[in-house]
């Protein structure tokens, strides 16, 4: 049974770009597999979520579902052939579309019922395996391109068994698990796998990074200021005083965008990591010394 993209994201028909973004952040946070592990079913839904807020979401993509359901995707080539616009030619109700060729039609009422049923089968069939063509393509990207965007191209092979090369468009705030389809002008549907590979310097969970920042121990006992270079750029750093190792420092908007919206980011989680001086100087080791010896006098040192 085909899926109806609007009970997929929980939204009326005639919801507003707004309320589709917002059902999708929502749904994507819950069924994402980073936050649902070995769970086949979560990892379904959030594909069919994916597939859902890509066509509605998407104003052009959006209209032709409306009219022609499933088979939004092949809109164009049926209004070229004089579909549902065609007085008559079509008809589209949600989920399935009828296609009734009536020009060919009238070209074989002349001949006998065996000639109709014959090559009314023969185009179901052409049209079955146009629909039946899936070609899936894994790809590879960074991080920094999931959070700008990008291009890959890829050599896939069409529905008449020669090879295709086509470029897709991969959008930011992809994830790994992400897809991105395109239909080629012959019916077959190829699904770009995503998988973004590790960072060095960042980890991901959902729209928020993770990182460490290394800085001096004096630094770390005074408070200071360090420099930190985010995805977004060169950033300034406030260390708060008696940063322990591991405090996180929290930088609002500099972590991945999110998904389906221009201006929304997630954010960046610093990890405070003091280094311990080496090739102490002898005036630097006095001040140490003394510093030690103030500790214990004072009893704040522990034995």
């Amino acid at each position: 049974m085909a899926k109806d993209y609007y009970e997929v994201l929980g939204v009326s028909r005639n919801a507003d770009e707004k309320a589709v973004r917002s059902a999708f952040r929502r749904l994507a946070r819950e069924y994402h597999p980073d936050l649902n592990p070995d769970d086949k079913e979560a990892e379904r839904k959030f594909k069919e979520i994916n597939e859902a807020n890509e066509v509605l979401s998407d104003a052009d993509k959006r209209a032709k579902y409306d009219r022609y359901g499933d088979n939004w995707m092949h809109a164009d080539r049926m209004r070229e052939r004089g579909g549902a616009s065609a007085g008559g030619g079509g008809y589209a109700s949600h989920g399935t579309t009828f296609d009734f060729d009536l020009g060919n039609l009238g070209d074989l009422l002349g001949g006998d019922l065996d000639d109709l049923f014959s090559a009314s089968r023969r185009r179901a069939r052409t049209r079955a395996r146009m629909r039946s063509q899936h070609t899936d393509v894994a790809v590879s990207i960074s991080l920094e391109e999931a959070f700008s965007g990008a291009a890959r191209t890829a050599t896939v092979a069409a529905a008449n068994g020669e090879s295709k090369r086509i470029e897709v468009t991969i959008p930011r705030a992809v994830d790994s698990g992400s897809r991105v389809h395109i239909s080629l002008d012959d019916g077959t549907q190829v699904f770009f796998n995503i998988s973004v590979l590790p960072h060095p310097r960042f980890t991901r969970e959902g729209d928020n990074l993770f990182a460490e920042l290394s800085l001096p121990f004096e630094d770390a006992v005074l408070g200071g200021e360090a420099e930190f270079r985010s995805l977004k750029g060169r950033i300034v750093v406030t260390i708060p005083p008696n940063s322990a190792s591991g405090r996180r420092i929290r930088i609002a908007g500099h972590g991945m965008p999110a998904r389906g919206a221009t201006d929304e980011y997630g954010d960046l989680y610093i990890s405070v990591k003091p280094e311990l001086p080496a090739n102490l100087s002898d005036d630097e080791r006095a001040l140490l010394t003394e510093f030690r010896r103030l500790r214990i006098e004072n009893g704040k040192r522990a034995s």
